[in-house]
């Protein structure tokens, strides 16, 4: 699809010859066999089926912008994005669009994310997120929006909505919306590899390098986070299996955002997860430091899901009842981690009936398998 759009300059068009390439190889590589280049094969495939669309239907002025394609195809291009995927993704983040709308079509068209899982990670309904991205489409034709590469000048302003692209690849790679793996490897990797990209393009936005080191941090957990396809939490993980060199590059790239003092949301959560990432035991972590990043994160980024996750370090500092108490004055009905905060909470109170009926919310609102059991575990143990 990157690679396509930069091609065509349309993404409709582009998205069409894809699909229709990737229905040509279904049809023949059983036959013919993988060829040695798939990719390359489905490019110069989609491109030409693209081509040949723009010939048939196109007016004279489109066909006579097909045949400079074929003559501009091997043309060596400059652009201030050097990369078709992160290219493809400012291209998305058109101001013309509104910022939450930016994302979600994003996410569609280079994340590889289906609509269930978007709207998964927007905590909104499926339907509601379909028409949010027709919607978009609509917008971009009506209004015959220009799928171009921004300039240099313009990159600052489109970064706030690319950041949240990134991370949110990485989200549904770290929590899987659905399924039997609870990590999606290759979506966090990708996640990544886009922010090593971006800090690369741009090492002066201090969020960009927090956002990086906050991949990197959480990113570092995953091999103690699921062991033998059993989820294990925080408190429980063996930190012994976390790996220590993605943490030394989150904390470098930590200490180069404490230099230039402008701290935003990514490198506070950067640093809280640098706090955990400091202390050899879960007993030993310093929660009241997280405490006071979790205070400044809900002053430059007030969520739901932000104060969710500062009671759980009230709870560590003041106490379970307080922290209690500031959970139940959220309004998260659809989000399973808000009941299993809630439930845990209510566990360490003894509330026992209380806390089986919110681990059964969690479960009911919960679609990945292996968190599924985890809770399912969770909510058996109470008895």
């Amino acid at each position: 699809m990157a690679v396509l759009t930069r091609l065509l300059g349309d993404i409709s068009l582009a998205e069409e010859a894809v699909q229709e390439a990737f229905a040509t190889a279904l049809a023949k590589w059983p036959q013919t066999g993988i060829p040695p280049s798939p990719v390359g094969w489905l490019i110069t495939a989609a491109r030409n089926k693209a081509l040949d669309r723009l010939r048939r239907e196109a007016s004279r002025s489109q066909r006579q912008h097909a045949a400079q394609l074929l003559n501009d195809l091997d043309q060596p291009e400059e652009h201030d994005v050097h990369d078709d995927q992160l290219r493809l993704i400012f291209t998305c983040c058109h101001p013309a669009l509104a910022p939450d709308t930016q994302v979600a079509l994003t996410l569609r068209l280079i994340g590889g994310l289906g609509t269930e899982e978007i709207a998964h990670a927007f905590l909104v309904q499926p339907t509601t997120l379909a028409q949010r991205i027709s919607r978009a489409k609509a917008k971009i034709r009506d209004a015959n929006i220009p799928y171009r590469v921004p300039q240099a000048d313009e990159l600052p302003a489109r970064i706030g909505a690319v950041l949240a692209v990134i991370y949110l690849i990485f989200n549904e790679g770290y929590t899987t919306a659905g399924g039997d793996e609870v990590i999606g490897a290759e979506l966090c990797d990708e996640a990544i590899r886009l922010g090593r990209l971006l800090a690369s393009l741009m090492p002066r936005e201090s969020e960009v390098l927090g956002l990086l080191a906050l991949m990197l941090l959480i990113d570092a957990r995953r091999d103690a986070r699921v062991v033998r396809g059993n989820l294990i939490r925080l408190p429980e993980q063996n930190r012994a299996q976390w790996d220590h060199a993605k943490i030394e590059e989150g904390r470098a790239l930590m200490r180069v955002c404490l230099t230039r003092d402008r701290p935003g949301p990514y490198q506070l959560q950067a640093a809280i997860n640098a706090v955990h990432s400091d202390a050899d035991s879960f007993e030993s972590t310093d929660w009241s430091q997280i405490l006071q990043l979790y205070d400044q994160l809900m002053a430059v980024a007030p969520t739901a899901v932000v104060a969710l996750n500062r009671a759980v370090a009230v709870a560590e500092v003041h106490g379970v009842e307080p922290a209690l108490q500031l959970v139940d004055a959220l309004d998260l009905p659809k989000y399973y981690l808000f009941h299993a905060v809630r439930a845990d909470l209510l566990r360490r109170l003894s509330r026992t009936a209380d806390a089986a009926f919110a681990y059964g919310l969690a479960i009911e609102n919960c679609r990945n398998q292996v968190e599924l059991e985890f809770l399912m575990r969770q909510r058996d143990a109470l008895r």
